[in-house]
């Protein structure tokens, strides 16, 4: 039997009200030993309102209480939803009497932890209530509704059940080669059932990606050598005096942010220091600082001027990062024909912020289709792409069943981890202790 658990689900600072969150198989007895009213007996959700006491019989506060019995509730156990008045004082004292009675403080994403273990939600679905909660846009909201209400999961679970179907047919024909009423699964049938399967996890893989910029906004580093008007442009994207600028090169010795909502995204805007050699020891941090924030972002905004046209990539850039090439100074000198080009002392900007949202968003569908995006869903369809795609090629070279069907095992096993139909207590850790207490 697992403890009763209890927790503030609303922020610990004055205002109209607080609510105050209680689940387990004790919830409703402790309640009782509490409330001025018998709640143990309810068969169906109900409602209440009265006195909360403490064990010395001292009124804390009047409150309204919903009662929910297992297994309708949101964790599946009897849950107790605390109304109260919101002074944290009042708040405090209610959660030490249950304390008190037997109950004892819920760790962080317990309440969902809990959902998901007694199968009221899947792991997806889990996700997607922290991801609800961490929303900073109406766009990033509306994606997590959509995988909050099933919809991305039951699109895995279809791909899961027809390669489950696959899977038992080539299994069949492994163990009972005999069998004359049986499909044979031939080179031909699984490269037909195989193929539209790796190609739909390529474009939710593909999808994520967009998506999580989405969830979590683009970071985009602005890099260059010194004076070519980094500081500048960022002030002008941001439309703030974020950063300080000089004629004197090396002015920036640390990494300047800045905040920049445009058409549906967030951007996440980092200046960094001139990117040369320098024996400058606090310059020399910068560069060194810069490189941390250029191996971390999604985009790379180039700054350079006309003369520089010819001058090579002064980073490494990763595989899946963006480059953006940027002229900049515009109105002092003439960029190259048909490059993108602004002029960040005229405030000329917003056609490197569509230039951004157009690189990263290929398909207006990211805002509309439900997606897989976090780090933990990428990985996992990263991977079963690379089965699938290892089936296909194995099949194609006459490689026998078993091989075959050793990695398509491998990709049902990942569909089945992402909606946490096999998940290990280390993982169960990892995903819910990013929520917040009370949650």
């Amino acid at each position: 039997m697992r403890k009763t658990i209890i927790a503030l689900a609303t922020p610990p600072l004055k205002s109209a009200l607080a609510v105050i969150r209680v689940s387990g198989d004790e919830a409703f007895n402790i309640t009782d030993s509490l409330f001025n009213k018998k709640i143990s007996t309810v068969k169906s959700r109900s409602s209440f309102v009265g006195k909360i006491s403490d064990k010395h019989g001292m009124v804390i506060d009047e409150v309204v209480l919903l009662a929910y019995p297992a297994p309708r509730s949101m964790t599946g156990e009897n849950v107790v939803e605390i109304f109260c008045h919101g002074n944290p004082l009042i708040a405090d004292d209610i959660i030490k009497a249950y304390l008190e009675n037997g109950a004892i403080y819920a760790t962080r994403g317990e309440f969902t932890e809990r959902a998901f273990l007694n199968g009221k939600v899947d792991l997806i679905e889990a996700e997607a209530v922290n991801d609800l909660i961490n929303s900073t846009t109406r766009e990033a909201r509306a994606l997590s509704l959509k995988s909050l209400s099933g919809q991305a999961s039951t699109l895995v679970i279809n791909l899961k059940n027809q390669l489950g179907k696959l899977i038992g047919l080539i299994e069949t024909n492994i163990d009972y080669p005999e069998y004359d009423d049986v499909e044979e699964a031939n080179q031909e049938l699984i490269k037909k059932e195989v193929k539209p399967l790796q190609k739909q996890i390529e474009k939710i893989l593909s999808s994520g990606t967009e998506a999580r910029f989405v969830h979590e906004g683009i970071k985009v580093a602005l890099i260059g050598k010194p004076n070519v008007g980094k500081s500048s442009l960022l002030n002008a994207l941001v439309k703030k005096d974020k950063a300080l600028v000089s004629a004197i090169p090396g002015t920036t010795r640390d990494i300047v942010e800045g905040d920049v909502f445009y058409d549906g995204l967030m951007f996440h805007f980092y200046d960094t220091a001139g990117l040369h050699e320098s024996s400058d020891f606090l310059e020399g941090l910068g560069i060194k600082k810069t490189q941390e924030i250029v191996s971390e972002a999604d985009v790379l905004l180039w700054i350079k001027e006309s003369e520089d046209k010819d001058e090579p990539l002064p980073v490494q850039k990763k595989q899946d990062q963006i480059l953006i090439v940027v002229y900049n100074k515009d109105d002092l000198k003439t960029p190259p024909n048909n490059e993108l080009h602004t002029s960040a002392l005229k405030g000329e900007v917003e056609n490197v912020l569509k230039a951004i949202r157009d690189k990263a968003i290929t398909s207006e569908q990211t805002f509309s289709l439900p997606s897989l995006a976090n780090k933990r869903q990428l990985s996992l369809l990263g991977r079963i792409n690379s089965d699938l795609k290892q089936a296909l090629e194995d099949n194609e070279e006459g490689a026998p069943l078993d091989l075959i069907s050793a990695s398509l095992l491998s990709a049902y096993q990942g569909l089945k981890a992402l909606v946490g139909e096999e998940v290990s207590s280390d993982l169960e850790d990892e995903v819910f202790g990013n929520f917040c207490v009370g949650k």
